[in-house]
C-alpha cells in the first residue's frame, strides 16, 4: 500500500475513532484531537483539569476504541516504586520470581501524578523514556505500543510534588480541558442518568498503531517549516538573540530541543489527519501551545501582572 493511500486511510481511522469516543465523551473536542495525535505520534500527554470533566472517562475510552491493555494507578504519597514496576518475590521453590506490576501494559493512566513524591515520579521516567524499566538489575523491554496518560489535578495543591522540569519534559502534550458549554452539560446530565448504554467498538489493533506512528515519521516536511518550529522554541528563550521582549520580561525558562522535535511530530500527525500529504507553517501553530505550554517556565512579575502562558506563545506565532 502506498503512503498517500495509507494517509487517506487514517483521516478514514481518525473520524471514525472520533465518532466511537463522541459516543462516550461529550465535547471536549480539543482534548480528545490531541490526545490521538499523541498517540499517533508515539508520545505521552499530561491532562490537566478540574474534577468532573471525565479525565478518567476519555483515557478509559481510547483504551478501547484502540482495543489495548489498558492500566490505571491511583498516584498517592505513600506510593512506592515497586507498586508500579512490579517487584520479586519468593515462590514455593524458594527461588526469586518477579511479578510484573501495573507499568506492564500498553496504555497507563497515571491519576493524580503530581500526589506522589518524586522517588515514585522518577520510576515512571524510564518506562517514559526508554520504553524499558530495569528491577534489580535486571532489564525489562514494555509491549508497544506504549502511552502514559497522566492527569493532574489545579486546583488543590496541598500535599502535592510539582512535577519535575526534567519529566514534564517527557510528556509530549499538556491539554487543559475545559469546563463543558451549557447545551454539553446538559446532554452529559441526559447521558450519565439515565438507563442508556453505549457499546464502543475497537476501531485500530496495537500492530496498526505502529503501523501509523512509522507512517507519520514518513511524511516530508519542508525546510522552512523545520526553520520555523525551531526559532519560534528559540523565542521562548530568554537568553537567545531571537527572544521578544515580552519574553525577556516575562520567562524565567525556556524550551528545550525535544519541543522542537515534537513540534514537527504533531505538525505531520495533525496534517495527516486533515488530508494533508505534507505539514505547513499552520500545522505548526496548531499544536504549538499544548506543546509548548509545560515547557516554559513564567516568572514571578507575568504571575503578578495576571500575563498566562498561553497568551506569551500566542504573541510569538
Amino acid at each position: 500500500m502506498s503512503d498517500v493511500t495509507a494517509v487517506n486511510n487514517l483521516v478514514d481511522k481518525y473520524h471514525l475513532l472520533k465518532s466511537e469516543i463522541g459516543k462516550l465523551i461529550v465535547g471536549q473536542d480539543e482534548a480528545v484531537k490531541f490526545t490521538l495525535l499523541s498517540i499517533f505520534c508515539g508520545g505521552h500527554s499530561l491532562l490537566i483539569g478540574v474534577p468532573g470533566l471525565a479525565k478518567t472517562l476519555l483515557v478509559n475510552t481510547v483504551s478501547d476504541v484502540l482495543g489495548l491493555n489498558f492500566k490505571r494507578i491511583q498516584f498517592t504519597p505513600d506510593l512506592m516504586p515497586s507498586d508500579i514496576l512490579g517487584s520479586e518475590i519468593l515462590d514455593e521453590n524458594r527461588q526469586f520470581k518477579f511479578i510484573k506490576g501495573p507499568i506492564f501494559s500498553n496504555i497507563i493512566l497515571a491519576d493524580e501524578i503530581n500526589r506522589t513524591p518524586p522517588k515514585t515520579q522518577a520510576a515512571l521516567l524510564e518506562a517514559m523514556q526508554e520504553r524499558s524499566v530495569t528491577i534489580s538489575g535486571t532489564h525489562y523491554k514494555l509491549e508497544l505500543p506504549f502511552f502514559v496518560l497522566a492527569t493532574q489535578n489545579p486546583i488543590e495543591q496541598e500535599g502535592t510534588y510539582p512535577l519535575p522540569e526534567a519529566q514534564l519534559d517527557r510528556f509530549m502534550f499538556s491539554i487543559n480541558l475545559e469546563y463543558p458549554t451549557f447545551s454539553e452539560e446538559v446532554q452529559v446530565v441526559k447521558n450519565t442518568t439515565s438507563t442508556l448504554t453505549q457499546d464502543i467498538n475497537s476501531v485500530l489493533s496495537g500492530q496498526e498503531i505502529i503501523d501509523i506512528q512509522n507512517l507519520i515519521r514518513k511524511i516530508p516536511v519542508t525546510d522552512n517549516v523545520i526553520e520555523y518550529a525551531v526559532s519560534l522554541v528559540g523565542k521562548t528563550r530568554p537568553k537567545s538573540k531571537e527572544a521578544t521582549e515580552m519574553v525577556k520580561s516575562y520567562l524565567d525558562w525556556g524550551a528545550g530541543p525535544r519541543a522542537s522535535q515534537n513540534l514537527i511530530l504533531a505538525a505531520k500527525a495533525y496534517a495527516a489527519i486533515s488530508g494533508k500529504y505534507s505539514p505547513d507553517i499552520e500545522d505548526v501553530k496548531f499544536v504549538a501551545i499544548p506543546i509548548l505550554s509545560h515547557r516554559i517556565v513564567k516568572n514571578y512579575k507575568a504571575e503578578a501582572e495576571g500575563i498566562s502562558i498561553s497568551n506569551i506563545i500566542k504573541s510569538l506565532l
